[in-house]
């Protein structure tokens, strides 16, 4: 089921983050003219970075106008989809303006086009859809598709969805462009209420449909969906989603039931056989949290009894547990997986509110065991949480952190190998019931 899609850039600025070295907040340095100036400068020399007079379909279906910049320095614009204006500041040309034929840039060879808007970023190929109708049904083509999925990809991005009188939301972070887009997620069902996670482009959901448990996946940016066969056991499970880009594949993993009452087989979801399979039973352990991270073909959980991990390897497809033993004094931790089978653990330390602290860990496969590897500046820790009690949630992707907070409103992000952290403001993260998770746009994942 695919329905027409309409990406809207939501107000610029509010996505602008700031690392630790910067000690200005999301607000104040909105209002510096300057700062703001050359940071939309920054931003708009993605797309006429060569501040050369551009007459080709690419610049007219972005939204750039034929000015040079030897006649004015400062060009006040407004791209199609952007709720605000944007000051671009272009610098003096390093050399005259050439000038590109229409004729040549509208007679490109079919191949050459579909390898040229395969490298455009994902959220701006939908400008480019009213150009004509020839660059709108290229979007559709599999030899687009083809080399859309041999280009790296656009860079991690945070995707927030929540319900609104009842209708779904959504909005997507850019962590390259640092800018929110809003993404119409009409398409989806009523009973679609759970956001599970995403992998690979595609986005899982869960929710009761009637007294029934039902699971959905789909791809935001061709709006296309299904809903996945009935498990064996249909209750509410707790599940988590990987998808295999070289096999064009995912899975979906089943786990034990969501409130713990009930002993049920895991049940793996393959997208080659469009069926459920059983495998064998988690032994009884009282879980720490339902969080789960999937590392290295690994399945992860947090035990309090026994304490340490349960694992379950997917290949083999049965359980063992890991006595990895947590720090002491931990409140609350999360596992978040990390690249290269690297797996963290994050949590807040401290029985008083004075002394809380949050840090980060890494386990040691060799030695069962958990390292510190990072805390959060206090200043950071205090902004973040303001309560003691305050709850946050964590999740992570390619050693990338994300904290949020139900009563702050933006989120904060650590960078685990550059060891920087840095803020993310938005009205997309201040609902109170938004969930969150890293999404990597794709238009080539496919639902089946």
């Amino acid at each position: 089921m695919i329905l027409p899609l309409v990406v809207e850039t939501m107000v610029v600025g509010s996505g602008d983050a700031s690392d630790s070295r910067s000690t200005d907040s999301p607000a104040e340095s909105a209002r510096t003219g300057s700062s703001h100036e050359e940071d939309e400068g920054r931003q708009l020399s993605y797309f006429g970075g060569s501040c050369s007079r551009n007459t080709s379909p690419i610049g007219r279906g972005l939204g750039l106008r034929n000015t040079s910049p030897s006649r004015q320095k400062a060009v006040k614009t407004k791209p199609r989809g952007l709720d605000e204006e944007m000051i671009a500041t272009f610098p003096k040309a390093p050399h005259p303006d050439i000038h590109m034929e229409d004729n040549i840039w509208a007679m490109l060879p079919e191949d050459l086009l579909n390898e040229i808007l395969a490298r455009v970023p994902p959220f701006m190929i939908f400008r480019l859809r009213s150009v004509c109708k020839r660059w709108n049904s290229i979007l559709q083509d599999n030899s687009f598709l083809k080399f859309h999925s041999q280009v790296p990809s656009h860079g991690p991005c945070l995707l927030t969805f929540w319900k609104n009188s009842q209708t779904p939301q959504c909005s997507v972070f850019s962590l390259p462009l640092k800018q929110w887009y809003k993404i119409p997620f009409t398409f989806l069902p009523q009973w679609a209420f759970w956001l599970v996670g995403s992998s690979g482009g595609l986005v899982c959901f869960s929710g009761l449909d009637g007294l029934t448990f039902r699971t959905l996946i789909c791809n935001p940016l061709t709006q296309s969906w299904r809903t996945l066969p009935s498990m064996h056991y249909n209750q509410q499970r707790q599940l988590i989603m990987v998808v295999d880009r070289k096999k064009r594949s995912f899975k979906v993993i089943a786990a034990s039931d969501i409130y713990g009452d009930r002993s049920l087989p895991t049940e793996v979801y393959d997208s080659k056989a469009d069926s459920w399979s059983l495998h064998q039973t988690m032994p009884a352990v009282n879980l720490c949290s339902s969080k789960m991270a999937f590392c290295d073909s690994r399945l992860y959980l947090e035990t309090i009894s026994p304490l340490g991990l349960m694992m379950y390897q997917l290949d083999a497809g049965y359980w063992e547990h890991i006595p990895a033993r947590f720090p002491r004094s931990l409140l609350d931790g999360y596992l978040v997986a990390g690249t290269q089978k690297r797996l963290f653990l994050v949590g807040r330390i401290g029985l008083y509110s004075t002394l809380q602290s949050m840090r980060i860990w890494e386990l040691d496969h060799a030695k069962v065991i958990w390292i510190e590897i990072s805390r959060m500046p206090p200043r950071y820790f205090r902004a973040l949480l303001r309560l003691s009690a305050e709850r946050f949630e964590c999740f992570g992707q390619d050693n990338l952190i994300c904290f949020t907070s139900w009563n702050q409103g933006k989120g904060l992000l650590f960078d685990v190998d550059k060891k920087v952290w840095s803020w993310i403001a938005g009205c997309a993260l201040q609902s109170y019931n938004s969930q969150v998770c890293f999404y990597e746009p794709r238009f080539d994942a496919s639902i089946y």
